[in-house]
């Protein structure tokens, strides 16, 4: 009997759907309904409408018009609101104190600022731009092994900056951290430090291609490094992200073929993207996060006057409209975690006022990031058979972009892993 029971095991393997044919738990299946939906930017949304869930997975959508199954498990506490995609923040770090040594501290330590700066404000999927590669990966893997309730990570692992070419801004680590950021000086030195870094878990690259290091200079990265980096980053399957500084800074990603620029640029003052440099951005498929928030978080700091700070605000603002009246691709991100600014409806705001509509500013947080990484045929989308990554919102920001981080609900592979309460008090999670 037990041989026979293993047969019939192989045959149904085999068979190529018979697993599939089986519904999941009725934990594992649950219905989340809302009074809009959208489905994606470029879709029109739907009103009253309902989110079949199973097993981690979309299993079904539908409006008022089609009645939502019967006998499934509804979602109360996210229920009633506007429904999208799960978010992406394309630009975070980890190297606030709070996640340090995160192999060894406890779930009551790490879980708070881990809900505090990602599925709290709807992120599903994060990018860490650059923290301790070794904390980040012990901080993925315990999250991958539901320890931590969190978003998925993708990491770039060590960022590269040129030789000798540690920014000002930076000096102040503690020796033995500076130690450690690599300062390829030849193109070989750079290949080795992407193929060590792509073993230790990582999906691209970062590269420093220009450094300010005060008094108005600028370290640059040379050409053959940088060609070097990105043609080892794409042999190993991974996107090759840039800290551009300046426009020539710009120029220099673009030409050696990078794949994001991670930040819009304010130095030299009064800074701006031609014509020129914005159709070849577009042209080479090169995507921008713009963090316009960030820089009036910097500014802020250094007691620039508010007046000068909002025109230097505007002029990254600037740069961002004319990328994106062009065509170029918008990527969701703040640069929280080196932001210590947790809350990111300012950018949302910016990129409102930079020309941005609420769905332009939705796609840079679904679709656009999906695509980006490769992920377009499982997540950015609410569509089944994609992954159950969802945010349900308190408002719609269709009509208010500050309703992007109106978060009430974060799911992530069908897992709640932010339910703001009920009553009045600060969010957490279940």
């Amino acid at each position: 009997m037990r041989i026979m029971k293993q047969v019939v095991l192989l045959l149904c393997l085999a068979a190529a759907g018979c697993a599939s044919n089986q519904r999941p738990a009725a934990a594992d299946r649950w219905l989340l309904t809302g009074t809009r939906l959208y489905v994606a930017p470029g879709e029109p949304p739907m009103d009253n409408a309902w989110v079949l869930v199973s097993g981690g997975r979309i299993e079904a959508v539908g409006s008022a018009s089609v009645a939502p199954p019967t006998g499934v498990r509804r979602a109360e506490a996210c229920s009633g609101g506007v429904i999208t995609a799960g978010f992406q923040n394309s630009h975070v770090h980890f190297t606030d104190p709070a996640f340090a040594g995160a192999a060894g501290r406890s779930r009551d330590e790490l879980q708070p600022p881990l809900s505090q700066m990602t599925t709290r404000f709807g992120f599903t999927t994060v990018v860490d731009t650059g923290s301790d590669p070794a904390n980040t990966l012990a901080l993925r893997q315990r999250i991958e092994r539901g320890e931590l309730q969190g978003p998925a990570i993708l990491t770039v692992g060590a960022s590269l900056y040129p030789e000798n070419g540690i920014p000002f801004y930076l000096r102040d680590l503690p020796p033995a951290v500076l130690q450690q950021l690599p300062q390829p000086a030849t193109a070989d030195e750079a290949s080795a430090i992407i193929r060590e870094s792509f073993e230790h878990g990582a999906q691209g690259t970062k590269l420093f291609v220009a450094t300010p290091q005060g008094r108005g200079e600028i370290r640059r990265m040379s050409a053959d490094v940088t060609r070097a980096a990105v043609t080892e980053t794409r042999r190993l399957g991974g996107l090759v992200m840039v800290h551009p500084t300046d426009p020539e800074g710009v120029s220099a990603a673009v030409e050696a073929g990078v794949d994001i620029l991670v930040h819009t640029t304010i130095d030299p003052p009064k800074s701006t993207w031609s014509a020129e440099l914005v159709g070849q951005m577009v042209a080479r498929h090169v995507s921008v996060i713009p963090t316009l928030q960030l820089w009036g978080y910097e500014l802020a700091k250094a007691d620039v006057p508010t007046h000068v700070r909002d025109g230097i605000v505007a002029d990254a603002e600037r740069q961002l409209a004319a990328f994106s009246s062009a065509g170029g691709q918008v990527l969701f991100g703040t640069d929280v975690g080196y932001m210590a600014d947790l809350d990111p409806t300012e950018e949302y705001v910016l990129m409102a006022h930079a020309g941005l509509t609420p769905m332009q500013i939705l796609a840079s947080l679904t679709t656009a990031p999906a695509a980006r990484w490769s992920a377009a045929e499982r997540r950015g989308r609410v569509k089944p058979g994609f992954d159950a990554d969802l945010v349900v919102l308190d408002g719609d920001p269709a009509t208010d972009v500050r309703r992007f981080a109106d978060v009430k609900c974060t799911v992530r592979a069908g897992r709640e892993l932010f339910v703001r309460p009920p009553a009045s008090g600060d969010p957490s999670s279940p």
